[in-house]
């Protein structure tokens, strides 16, 4: 077995399992819930009243894990603790301050900061707001309320400041997509507005897409070449659980076609095993200037570790081909195309009292105050960051691990896949510098060289919350990240709320103006406070780019 992860680890080259091939789902074509143009943002009232206290928003559901030990890590880069030392990573270009808690209607944790670049403005959203600013860090927009994007709309569900937002900037339309879901019920929606213009501040097709009695949980989306593509974690009103995976019509999108189409695909873990699917499956989001081909699949990505209760037999990528053709009669697949074995992992880490108490900070007074590392959710951290490079595709992500043991790190991932569709594993590592410092909430992207920036949260007993990024050459060895350590920004202060969330996720991307340029954000904190956290957006590129 050691043998065999050693082979995985440099060369990807093994296959799916057999019985990989037999799976597949069926569709559900339907149109828009409701549709209709907003106002420019910038002309829209912004919400700014404070309340007392901080608002938890809602623990996400899923099994009681027990940790039972150390399983060891099969990617561990030995080399990334001299690395650190090394110091080549280049420094940030610029950084400056985010959102922060207190831009909220009232206090929420935990904040899921997210953004995108275009080739004029960084927009960011987070629990519960957004704002708009210039490459320098000017704020042109915001902050607003996530509601307030959907003032007005037909359906009064998506004017709620719900959360678990995403914007992604479609580089091929040069147009902004800001999102996020509802939480009301009895019938859910996902909310999807799209920009008139390649302004942010401007006006938006704002669109509702129905994931009817099913609450659409952690929705992360991507671009594609003729669609929007969504994934949500389903909770259905008594016992019913599973992955929506979704595919929005692009094109009637872009034009403000009121009868947009989406196709949803809804795999019930009642029906497959639940291993396969676990607590989401992240859609590819394309980087760089070359599309994907023409109808091409799209692969939705998921991972599984054979020390959870979900009740996997190895641990593995596990990857769905998803294929759209949005003519006249639509038609739609989704199948399990490979289950890719990688090295040995453990993603359930040593909490306590609760599955949530994880990472210790300098300062606190109990151990319910820990940080939420969230490794025990079965899923892959945001992005799934895909790059077509003619010869080859390939796809970048990451997930939190017990690295060592009592000690969270990285592990990250490229797949790739050959002209003739075939999935495999080319490198893998985890990311665990031996300091005592705990890294995890990771985001990692590619550039269009094939240098790689992952960005994550830091914490320790003396290290306050802070944000640091780390890369790879392209000619480095497979595997590692020797290029050292930079820091975002240093946090000076710990949280004390005793709901421990963290996250629930990062984002890093790439810069369309070079398409060499990484920008992260993420959150930290700046004096101890109960809720009062921050976020912080930075950029770097490596030389020779």
């Amino acid at each position: 077995i050691v043998a065999l992860l050693t082979i995985i680890a440099t060369a990807g080259m093994v296959r799916a399992a057999p019985q990989a091939q037999s799976l597949s789902f069926e569709p559900t074509f339907y149109t828009a819930s409701a549709f209709d143009e907003s106002p420019p943002l910038r002309d829209l009232e912004a919400q700014t009243t404070i309340t007392a206290g901080v608002q938890a928003l809602a623990p996400e559901r899923g099994p009681i894990v027990v940790d039972r030990g150390h399983s060891g890590d099969g990617a561990l880069d030995v080399a990334s603790s001299e690395a650190v030392s090394i110091q080549a990573i280049p420094s940030p270009i610029r950084t400056f301050e985010g959102l922060r808690n207190t831009d909220n209607p009232g206090l929420v944790n935990p904040p899921d900061p997210v953004g995108d670049v275009s080739r004029q403005h960084y927009v960011e959203m987070t629990n519960l707001s957004m704002a708009v600013y210039s490459k320098t860090g000017t704020q042109l927009l915001g902050p607003i309320t996530l509601g307030t994007i959907w003032q007005g709309f037909p359906i009064a569900d998506c004017e709620d400041n719900s959360g678990d937002p995403i914007v992604i900037h479609d580089q091929f339309a040069n147009r902004w997509i800001l999102t996020q879901f509802t939480t009301a019920g009895p019938i859910y929606y996902n909310c999807v507005a799209i920009s008139k213009t390649n302004d942010p501040t401007g006006a938006y097709y704002r669109y509702a897409f129905s994931s009817f009695e099913n609450f659409p949980d952690y929705p992360k989306y991507g671009v594609w070449v003729n669609s929007y593509l969504l994934t949500t974690r389903e909770f259905g009103p008594t016992t019913e659980y599973g992955i929506g995976v979704y595919a929005l019509e692009r094109n009637k999108m872009l034009n403000g076609n009121p009868n947009a189409r989406v196709v949803r695909f809804f795999l019930d873990s009642e029906e497959i095993p639940i291993a396969l699917i676990g607590d989401g499956l992240l859609p590819p989001d394309v980087d760089g200037g070359r599309r994907p081909r023409d109808l091409a699949p799209a692969p939705i990505v998921g991972t599984q570790d054979d020390d959870h209760p979900y009740g996997a037999t190895f641990d593995a990528l596990n990857i769905f081909d998803l294929v759209v053709n949005w003519k006249t009669n639509p038609v739609a697949s989704l199948t399990l195309a490979e289950q890719l074995p990688v090295a040995e992992f453990d993603s359930v880490f040593p909490c306590a009292p609760t599955s949530r108490d994880c990472i210790p900070q300098p300062g606190i007074t109990s151990p319910d105050q820990k940080l939420d590392i969230l490794s025990y959710r079965q899923r892959p951290t945001w992005r799934l960051a895909y790059r077509n490079f003619e010869e080859y595709e390939t796809m970048v992500t990451n997930q939190a691990v017990e690295a060592r043991p009592g000690i969270a790190g990285v592990r990250w991932y490229e797949i790739r896949r050959s002209t003739a569709g075939d999935y495999s594993l080319y490198q893998q590592g985890t990311y665990a510098p031996e300091d005592g410092v705990h890294r995890w909430m990771g985001s990692i992207a590619m550039d269009r060289k094939g240098n790689m920036g992952l960005g994550y949260s830091v914490s320790s007993e003396t290290v306050y919350p802070g944000i640091r990024y780390t890369g790879r050459l392209r000619s480095d060895p497979l595997g590692t990240m020797p290029q050292g350590e930079a820091v975002l920004i240093n946090g000076s202060g710990s949280q004390l709320t005793t709901n421990s969330r963290w996250g629930d996720y990062t984002s890093m991307n790439i810069d369309p103006a070079d398409d060499c340029t990484f920008w992260y954000v993420n959150e930290y904190y700046e004096t101890t406070s109960l809720a009062g956290w921050q976020t912080r957006i930075g950029s770097f590129k490596f030389p020779g780019c």
